[in-house]
């Protein structure tokens, strides 16, 4: 059964005032940021509209919704969605359209995060399009002579709780894609990340500090890692997930164990099935260096497919911090069109179950 709406209007039609239109229901209000003065045009600035929309959402009670209807909105400047004083359990993001970042990478470069939400509680976001139009800081770095700001994450969550995304896409980010930091309760359904795949820097989502996070049906490729997973991240979900280009699933720092990775198909891939403890880019800053990341319990479970290297299976570890506990079960994996595969370890330990080609070397 459908919600029923009563609409209420409200006109002042003898002087110079907006139409403001407010729809009710079980949710609670639906604020239109067209209604706020937003323009689908592209061009015109509709950063005010946003944060009108979110103050009015914000200051509500039920659960209201904030609508952005088809059309390019361009967004100039960093919004900031702060949640602290809100008088409801939960915001909705309903996206028709699409947000664009300026052209000029030097107007926000240095801003952190285009679109930040803080100390929110119940943000739901459902469709749209977020265009950071990174291509010109790309460059910038990439040409290697300086000067370019650190670049802007398209959206970020900080110390908040009961997220849900669902059907978002996010294009070309100057940085991160989708960053969540310190949160707790976050669900990622049905995303889109895109970014070409020599991007710099530009991770697909970011998740550190964070406690119960799921990640489903989601499609990434990018210039860096799919998904990267900071310090104090725990009781993480990752299934179904599509990555390439990009650089897999990459933990940081800290240690991490009881991860189990299953029912993967690799076509083509640069590195199937890696720990590399020794990853130094660029060979700066950390040739010789030991790596203090702790490694234990790794399970790899019907993983099959074809690998773009000869290396299929590759754990090279700390010399300092060892490998532990890694597990191969059901493992097939051939390298250009069906030709036999390898494996490499270095200080690992672990054990292999049923067929495990190529033949293991735990």
């Amino acid at each position: 059964m459908g919600r029923t709406f009563t609409f209420f209007f409200f006109t002042l039609s003898l002087l110079n005032c907006a139409l403001i239109i407010a729809a009710k229901g079980v949710g609670g209000a639906l604020y239109n940021v067209a209604t706020f003065g937003a323009k689908p045009d592209g061009k015109t600035d509709s950063t005010k509209a946003f944060v009108d929309a979110w103050a009015a959402a914000c200051g509500s009670t039920g659960r209201p919704t904030i609508h952005v209807p088809q059309g390019r909105f361009f967004i100039g400047n960093a919004i900031t969605f702060n949640g602290a004083r809100c008088k409801n359990k939960g915001v909705n993001f309903d996206i028709k359209g699409t947000l664009v970042a300026p052209s000029n990478y030097r107007v926000l470069g240095n801003k952190g995060t285009w679109l930040a939400f803080q100390y929110v509680t119940g943000v739901s976001i459902s469709g749209g399009v977020l265009d950071g139009q990174g291509d010109g800081l790309w460059a910038c770095k990439v040409a290697g002579k300086g000067g370019c700001p650190s670049g802007l994450t398209n959206i970020g969550f900080t110390s908040s709780k009961n997220i849900a995304i669902k059907g978002l896409t996010s294009l070309n980010s100057q940085l991160y894609h989708i960053v969540f930091v310190g949160c707790q309760n976050v669900k990622v359904q049905g995303v889109k990340v895109s970014a070409s795949g020599s991007s710099p820097n530009t991770d697909g989502i970011h998740v550190q500090s964070s406690t119960s996070v799921t990640i489903r049906s989601t499609t990434i490729g990018t210039g860096d890692d799919c998904i990267s997973i900071g310090a104090g991240t725990t009781n993480m979900w990752m299934e179904n997930i599509k990555c390439g280009p990009g650089h897999g699933i990459r933990p940081s720092n800290g240690f991490v164990k009881d991860v189990l990775f299953q029912h993967i198909t690799m076509v083509n891939a640069q590195n199937p099935i890696i720990i590399d403890q020794n990853y130094c880019p660029g060979n700066k800053g950390c040739p010789g260096k030991v790596s203090g990341v702790k490694i234990h319990g790794i399970s790899y479970q019907d993983i099959h497919g074809s690998s773009a290297s000869p290396v299929a299976i590759h754990f090279d570890c700390s010399a300092k911090n060892h490998c532990t506990g890694l597990r191969l079960e059901n493992v097939k994996l051939t390298y250009n069109n069906n030709k036999p595969a390898s494996s490499m370890c270095a200080f690992a330990g672990g054990s292999s179950y049923g067929l495990v080609q190529p033949k293991g070397c735990l």
